[in-house]
């Protein structure tokens, strides 16, 4: 190895940008914490208008959507998103206390690829977020 083969950098792997839509602060906070301490790369939203907006300017490579807030609920915005040329691939995580079976189903017709019940289990969640990266080569 010659001398400059020493001081190649390694490239770095790319950390899957994850974008957050909730309403709850406190809720939106850990879960940025514990998706970053997991090299996560976290953007975050407070509404489904604002995280339209963010997932149009960021591109993440998965989205964990709430279906209860104010503006625009989550099933608005994964309507939309679905709709949008360079969104709709995006694979979306609901992460909502709203379990009923229309809810699931009214999510699961705009092709979510999985769904959380809050209160949730970390680990659980992170298994279904590396399960839907995988096919983003993130995994």
């Amino acid at each position: 190895m010659g001398l400059f083969g020493l001081f190649k950098s390694k490239k770095k792997p790319a950390r899957a940008k994850i974008l957050v839509v909730d309403d709850e602060p406190d809720f939106v906070s850990t879960i940025q914490c514990r998706l970053e301490w997991c090299h996560y790369e976290v953007i975050t939203a407070a509404t489904g208008e604002e995280g339209l907006e963010k997932a149009e300017k960021e591109k993440p490579d998965l989205v964990l959507l709430d279906t209860s807030m104010p503006i625009m609920n989550g099933h608005e915005m994964l309507e939309r998103l679905r709709k949008h040329a360079d969104l709709k691939d995006i694979p979306v995580i609901m992460v909502t206390a709203l379990c009923e079976a229309q809810d699931v189903a009214t999510a699961s017709s705009y092709g979510i690829d999985d769904y959380v019940a809050k209160p949730f289990d970390f680990t659980e969640l992170l298994e279904k977020i590396v399960n839907a990266l995988k096919n983003k080569n993130f995994a």
